[in-house]
């Protein structure tokens, strides 16, 4: 384990990225449900509903005591930090790898389970980037 300061840095950073992927996913639904209620005929495809796993970030702290995690720091009670993530089902065989963090190209064939999932996700990425102005998307697409 790490030092109580650095782990918890850490652990609080994670667990912010994870709530702004959250925001950007929110940003995405929220324009393809303006794009649809828009247009005058619905899309002739199925658009996935898809989210990221539940998380939060627990504290554990010592009763009573305080302790520096570092010199120089204020002196706290926090003893370790845990990022808690809802389990998926189905174990190590349900993982699939949708979209590699360094190309935006889906990772499947089109002959493959979970291709059309990997061509929404694809699609996020370039409306996340737009409506960021370019600032922010989600890469390394896995579940």
């Amino acid at each position: 384990r790490l030092a109580v300061a650095n782990e918890l840095s850490k652990q609080y950073k994670e667990a912010n990225v994870l709530y702004w992927a959250n925001s950007l996913l929110d940003l995405t639904y929220t324009f393809i449900n303006h794009c649809v209620a828009a247009s005058s005929t619905p899309p002739p495809f199925e658009i996935p509903h898809l989210r990221f796993v539940h998380a939060g970030l627990a504290l554990s702290f010592l009763p009573g005591q305080m302790v520096i995690a570092k010199p120089g720091a204020k002196p706290c009670s926090v003893r370790a930090a845990y990022l808690l993530e809802e389990l998926i089902p189905g174990g190590p065989d349900a993982f699939v790898k949708f979209i590699h963090n360094t190309d935006c190209d889906p990772l499947l064939d089109p002959d493959e389970d979970g291709h059309n999932i990997a061509l929404f996700l694809a699609f996020t990425q370039h409306v996340q980037y737009e409506k960021t102005g370019g600032l922010a998307y989600i890469s390394n697409y896995q579940g």
